[in-house]
């Protein structure tokens, strides 16, 4: 009786086990089945995108432009963020430049000579017996039609300049040229020094919104070309290098900025080229500079000081604006291309 009853127990348990792993395998047959299904509705998307790369995508195009490419559509964003790209906002920097200098459009010359002194326009309305002279509600203007050059009194600072060098491209200039004043940071250099810069260092605020700051902020080469041509010509040395631009002002007295100039190995510092250089090329407008040195504040006793300041204008500011006015005449009657590419 024992022995039935362990036997009929061994073919329960038996049965049990056979359930059990014909459970186990349905499972495994259904993971499989699933993973094959898996398996080949992807395949059938690979071969369907690769089957789409080969024959390649419609692209979506309107007016010229793709707009089925990100690179496209972000060109289209900058351009439209530029005054030769928007033509809003052409019309309104038009009436902006005009309300600024006073002058009608109709007025500005195709070279333009840019400063922040007052004593500059001056002497160009004595230079330039026709000169045409107007003051707008921001800026002081002059032109002179026989000469075919513009000068504008913009102001002082990296967002004035920033401000001038977008406004000018309503203009569509040939050639723009700032007559700065700087500060010598190299030893070497003296009041009354010309300096032709061939990059500054982006150290104020404004450009950050035009260009990524590792891009360098560029003179145009043809401009201080010419520039160098008319400085030779007359006998006159000029250096060539790096300059700091900077927004903070009293910076004389900051040792640590003073030791980050000399680290840097900048010629001289000043407040606008960095500007200047930035907004022009985005607004696809040819600029140079040529910077006249009126104080040597790195040396003991060199810091400008308003009678210093009388003795620099005296004594090199005329030679400064004539060379600038020479400059941008001998652009405009060469009548060579400044820009020898398109954007």
């Amino acid at each position: 009786m024992a022995v039935k009853k362990k036997n009929a127990s061994s073919k329960k348990n038996a049965a049990s086990k056979k359930a059990k792993a014909s459970t186990t395998k349905k499972k495994v047959s259904k993971k499989v089945t699933k993973k094959k299904k898996l398996t080949k509705s992807l395949a059938k998307k690979k071969t369907r995108s690769s089957k789409t790369k080969n024959k390649g995508e419609e692209p979506v195009v309107v007016d010229g432009v793709d707009y089925s490419n990100p690179l496209s559509v972000r060109k289209v964003f900058l351009k439209g963020m530029r005054i030769h790209g928007n033509e809003e906002k052409k019309r309104i920097a038009i009436d902006m430049l005009e309300r600024y200098t006073g002058h009608s459009f109709e007025d500005f010359q195709k070279q333009v000579i840019l400063t922040n002194f007052h004593y500059y326009v001056e002497r160009f309305n004595g230079l330039l017996e026709d000169s045409h002279y107007t003051q707008g509600s921001a800026f002081k203007a002059a032109s002179s039609k026989k000469a075919q050059v513009t000068i504008i009194e913009f102001g002082v600072g990296s967002a004035m300049a920033a401000l001038i060098g977008e406004l000018l491209a309503v203009i569509q200039p040939k050639a723009v040229l700032f007559l700065g004043l700087c500060g010598a940071v190299h030893p070497s250099l003296k009041v009354g020094d010309f300096i032709l810069p061939i990059a500054s260092v982006r150290a104020e605020g404004v450009t950050r919104h035009f260009l990524p700051p590792q891009v360098p902020a560029l003179p145009t080469f043809k401009v201080q070309k010419f520039v160098s041509q008319i400085l030779v010509e007359h006998g006159y040395e000029y250096r060539t290098g790096t300059i700091h631009s900077t927004d903070f002002r009293f910076w004389e007295f900051d040792e640590k900025f003073k030791m980050n100039l000399v680290e840097e190995r900048v010629l001289a510092v000043e407040m606008e080229t960095a500007a200047l250089f930035t907004t022009c090329f985005v607004s696809k407008v040819n600029i140079g500079a040529l910077l006249l040195v009126s104080d040597c504040p790195m040396k003991p006793g060199g810091i400008k000081t308003k009678k210093s300041a009388k003795t620099v204008f005296k004594k090199y500011t005329d030679i400064h604006i004539e060379l600038g006015i020479e400059a941008m005449a001998d652009i405009a009657d060469r009548g060579e291309n400044i820009r020898h590419y398109h954007w």
